[in-house]
């Protein structure tokens, strides 16, 4: 028998990679109202909830090992458009969409899921697909 799967707290940070750093980091403040916690001319990192952390890294900046006072942070980061999902309250659905209408944030899709939760789909200022979505996504939520 194998033995048990050590315990995680859940996800801790998450990586999103953009062209323009600064203006990233103006939409996710504006739109989400997220707090941002450090900022260099490499990365911005932005408080989403209580211990959860989004970090914005600029494009071409992780593609080499990192050093930092404790190590070295491994090369990391993605091409393209990347996709990132934030769970919302059941009764907020509406609350945001009115909120991306008033950002100019056009909604590129909706799907109601078979499980009852409903996702509305939209790009950060990078061309990121986000999405918000209310429980019943996932089994887990």
């Amino acid at each position: 028998m194998a033995p048990p799967v050590p315990r995680l707290s859940g996800i801790l940070e998450t990586s999103l990679y953009v062209a323009a750093l600064d203006r990233a980091r103006d939409f996710y403040e504006r739109v989400f109202g997220f707090e941002a916690l450090y900022q260099d001319s490499r990365m911005c990192a932005l408080a989403v909830a209580p211990g959860q952390v989004l970090l914005l890294f600029q494009h071409g900046t992780t593609d080499t090992p990192s050093p930092v006072p404790g190590g070295v942070i491994p090369p990391h980061g993605t091409s393209g458009s990347a996709h990132l999902c934030f769970g919302i309250p059941l009764g907020e659905l509406a609350t945001w969409e009115v909120h991306l209408a008033q950002h100019d944030i056009a909604i590129e899709s909706r799907i109601t899921w078979r499980r009852g939760g409903t996702s509305l789909y939209f790009r950060d200022s990078g061309g990121n697909s986000l999405e918000v979505a209310t429980p019943g996504l996932w089994p887990n939520f």
